[in-house]
């Protein structure tokens, strides 16, 4: 099996196209540096190919760490001639003259190591859609490398690119006659002189970007954007998940039903009935949101905002010692904070990103959202306001988001202050990609792959840990009395840690448990409640939380600790990779465990 090399630019289209070449489904994001690791995948058209992506670069000349990492795999890569078969650039159709650039320096690369060059053309659609012409034939004379006009967004020319690349004709692109006199600023001249020859004329693209930037980016109208388009996220969760979290739990209700009574063994119709639906159901109910806030997050990454969104919030988080660049990891934690470490790579300032990394575990990601939601579910009725266009519980939501936002940036403010700084900070330079209509198929497919990577991820470790709970909590008197068992015993060794909380042992047990994976707190308890009262309803948790007593400063309180303690095994352990040391994540582990308790002693207090 031969290797393609697939290498590009940021926002090229790149990762999409090598999508659709071998039928993976990688993430996409329009954004620099989101991607940080090669991915390979067996080309869909020919099983004797392999495909391999590479990071966007904007050059093979680096200028950060995560750029010099991709370049050095490349670079690598390319001297493997026998393994090699190809390298495929691809390149924005729209924005010629910044991807010839790059593809002169790929190309010549591919000279020096004797490698055959193909070149994508990527987003010719977009092009079309405006009448604009780009002479595709003209400029693959002058590079004397196949170049093919393509769309990986609606499949337009991939039939020729897949035969151009199942080729057995490709060969090495012929040397330049003035190669000795070669230089960046060589190439920058050359990149324009065929962008000026052969790509569109006319600069209506330039125009239709520059007026959405004037709103999106004004300092009034693109903040008060910026809020309601953060707002509607958070709202969302809630409303457009709603149908599929309750046809997720009338279902596991149903199944249930006529699972559990055709059971004989009454030992194992305990167990499936309060350790899987009662436990891992309960928990189950709440992935709709994670796919929700997949599809939402994914759609403001494919439509180009995201970088617009960092350029606003570049000022403001620079007073809380971060930059611009810091949004999109801290956005991404809102999904999962283990890419979000990853993408801070692409923060040049190492005490920037030091920083970043410090906001990230404090970012309110998606293992967190099955608790919020569940105790927001107990506590705030599902009512609305404003004429039914605001929830309650999406208010409830967005308060609890905002408040770990807040809390992350006035970390990193007083860390920033109290921390010398000796460094001379690289400037805050960010490219604008263009506007685009989301791929919508992509989106779907990859919150769809979210959700159930979460369950995949999460599932396992619920399992286990319900079976354990559910263990202890039947035996010795096989689940007539919870008070009395194993499971009781250890809790009230713990109990008086959570009391001034407001919290039995029973709560203290499931907090205990989500050090493993917060969104285990959520699976613990509802293996407990399903024990205890195992005639009812083996999913609805959230109304045995809300019947149990707990009072709603208690609820509170759980929400603020699950809000800033660092819980996570997985993230702590992603820190001590990046870092290359566990001195950051064991002082986040102890410094946020403590901070996370006196916020919710003090919610409590003054709730109480």
């Amino acid at each position: 099996m031969k290797d393609v090399l697939v290498i590009g630019s940021p926002n090229s289209g790149k990762t999409l196209l090598f999508n659709r070449l071998t039928g993976l489904k990688q993430k996409v994001a329009n954004f620099p540096g989101v991607t940080v690791s090669t991915h390979a995948g067996t080309a869909s058209f020919d099983p004797t190919l392999q495909l391999v992506d590479f990071p966007g670069v904007y050059s093979l000349h680096t200028i950060s760490g995560e750029e010099e990492v991709a370049v050095r795999a490349f670079q690598q890569a390319i001297q493997k001639i026998d393994k090699t078969k190809a390298v495929l650039c691809v390149l924005d159709a729209t924005r010629l003259e910044k991807g010839l650039f790059f593809a002169l320096q790929v190309r010549e690369a591919c000279v020096a190591a004797d490698l055959p060059f193909v070149v994508a053309c990527n987003m010719v659609d977009i092009l079309d859609k405006h009448k604009l012409r780009l002479d595709l034939d003209g400029l693959e004379r002058e590079l004397g490398v196949p170049l093919v006009g393509v769309s990986a967004k609606s499949g337009f020319g991939l039939e020729r690119l897949q035969q151009v690349l199942s080729s057995d004709n490709l060969t090495t692109p012929p040397a330049d006659s003035n190669l000795l006199a070669r230089d960046e600023g060589w190439e920058r001249n050359r990149a324009e002189q065929l962008a000026h020859t052969y790509g569109p004329k006319g600069d209506l693209l330039l125009k239709s970007h520059s007026r959405l930037d004037d709103f999106f980016l004004h300092s009034v109208s693109g903040g008060l954007a910026f809020f309601v388009i953060m707002f509607s996220l958070f709202q969302a969760i809630f409303t457009w998940a709603a149908p599929m979290m309750d046809a997720v739990e009338a279902s596991l209700g149903w199944a249930a039903e006529g699972i559990v009574p055709h059971i004989g063994n009454q030992l194992l119709a305990d167990f499936v009935r309060d350790a899987i639906f009662g436990g891992v159901g309960a928990f189950l109910v709440f992935v709709p949101q994670i796919f929700v806030l997949t599809l939402v997050v994914g759609t403001l990454e494919d439509s180009g905002y995201l970088a617009r969104a960092a350029v606003i919030c570049h000022r403001p988080l620079n007073a809380f010692g971060l930059t611009g660049k810091s949004f999109v990891p801290m956005l991404s934690g809102v999904a999962c904070a283990i890419p979000a470490i990853y993408a801070a790579r692409t923060i040049e300032s190492p005490r920037k990103r030091w920083l970043t990394y410090m906001a990230i575990p404090l970012m309110p990601c998606s293992a967190r959202l099955p608790v919020y939601a569940l105790l927001i579910a107990a506590f705030i009725p599902n009512e609305s306001i404003a004429g039914g266009l605001l929830g309650l519980q999406g208010l409830a939501m967005f308060g609890i988001y905002l408040f770990g936002i807040v809390t992350a940036l006035l970390v990193t403010a007083a860390i920033s202050r109290v921390t010398p700084d000796e460094e001379q900070d690289a400037p805050f330079v960010l490219e604008m990609p263009p506007y685009r209509l989301p791929s919508w198929q992509s989106i779907l497919r990859g919150a769809i792959e979210r959700a159930g990577y979460f369950v995949k991820k999460a599932g396992p470790v619920i399992f286990w840990i319900t079976m354990l709970i559910w263990f202890l909590g039947y035996f010795p008197n096989q689940g007539q009395d919870l008070s009395q068992s194993y499971l009781a015993w250890a809790g009230r060794l713990i109990e008086p840690v959570f009391q001034p909380l407001g919290l039995d042992w029973k709560y203290g047990i499931a907090i205990l448990a989500s050090f493993v994976a917060r969104e285990v707190f959520v699976g613990t308890l509802g293996t407990l409640y399903g024990i205890e009262d195992a005639t009812e309803n083996v999913v609805s948790l959230a109304t045995r939380v809300q019947e149990s007593g707990l009072p709603l400063a208690s609820g509170v309180a759980l929400l603020v600790f699950f809000a800033v303690a660092a819980q996570c095994v997985s993230t702590l352990a992603t820190l001590y990779r990046e870092g290359g040391s566990a001195k950051l994540p064991l002082q986040l582990l102890v410094g946020y465990g403590l901070l996370s308790y006196a916020l919710a002693w003090c919610a409590f207090t003054l709730l109480s």
